[in-house]
Formats: C-alpha cells, structure tokens, sequence
C-alpha cells in the first residue's frame, strides 16, 4: 500500500504550438515600419541652436514643416562665411521661396495635420535677426502663422 501512494506518473509537457509565430512577428514588425519616421532631409547648414529657459516640445510631428538656417556646409564644400544660408527640405533656397516651399507643403498634409500645421525654425544663434524677421513676414503672407524656434535647455 505503501509504495502505490508515493509512486508518481510521468508526464510530459506538451510541445509549443509555434505555428503562429511568424504571423504575429511579421505583424510587429510592419507595426514599427508604419509608425517609424525616417529622416529624409540631408542637411547643408550647420547651426547651433541657441539656449532656453521656457522649452515645450513639439506634437504631432506630422504637422510639422521645418526651415534650417545656418552656415553652408555640405561634405564636399564648407564655408566658413558670415551669410546665413536657408534650407527648405534639400536645397538651398532663398526667402522668396519659403511662400512656395509652404503652399506645397500644406498641400501634401491631411485636412486634420493642415489645421495643425507649425512651421519649426531651426536657426544658428548668429542668424541676424532681419534674417529671421524676413522669413517670418514671409511665412504670414503664406498664411502660417504658427511658429516654433528650436532650442537647447540651458
């Protein structure tokens, strides 16, 4: 009687059912293709973002267009003039550009992102501010009035 109590039956685990697996995997990884911002602007203006106290961060980075301002630099050529020079996605370009630049790029958003549209200015700490006010009128005559100015926490 003794030996019937103590005597324990072999179980084996059931083997993992893995047959779903691949699905699920290729589910999260076309999830992180989807909602995955790729940088596609090269930049050709360097620039040092100046310092703040009073910082938010942006939102709805979709809704966001932005203007590089700073110095030429590109890897074949730099220069290490005084003009600041303005970038629109990949080119240089000039202030007359920037109503263009806006309208074509307003045009490529949803209705929603369009309501929410803040144009970004990432300008050197050097950039006179004439150069700044130009692009700023410019950007009122193109009816986007919504302005952010990049910077550093202090």
């Amino acid at each position: 009687m003794m030996q019937r109590m103590f005597h324990r039956n072999n179980h084996e685990v059931p083997a993992l059912n893995t047959s779903s697996l691949p699905d699920l995997i290729f589910t999260v990884l076309f999830f992180f293709m989807i909602v995955t911002h790729m940088r596609d602007v090269e930049l050709k203006v360097r620039y040092e973002v100046p310092q703040g106290t009073e910082l938010q961060k942006l939102t709805h980075k979709s809704a966001v267009i932005y203007i590089y301002v700073g110095r030429c630099y590109t890897a074949s050529h730099q220069t290490d003039g005084e003009d600041m020079q303005i970038q629109l996605n990949d080119r240089i370009a000039t202030i007359d550009d920037i109503k263009s630049y806006i309208e074509k790029e307003r045009a490529s958003m949803s209705p929603e992102d369009q309501a929410r549209m803040t144009v970004s200015i990432k300008a050197d700490r050097d950039t006179p501010m004439g150069q700044l006010a130009d692009i700023k009128r410019m950007l009122q005559q193109s009816f986007a009035l919504k302005i952010h100015y990049s910077a550093s926490e202090k």
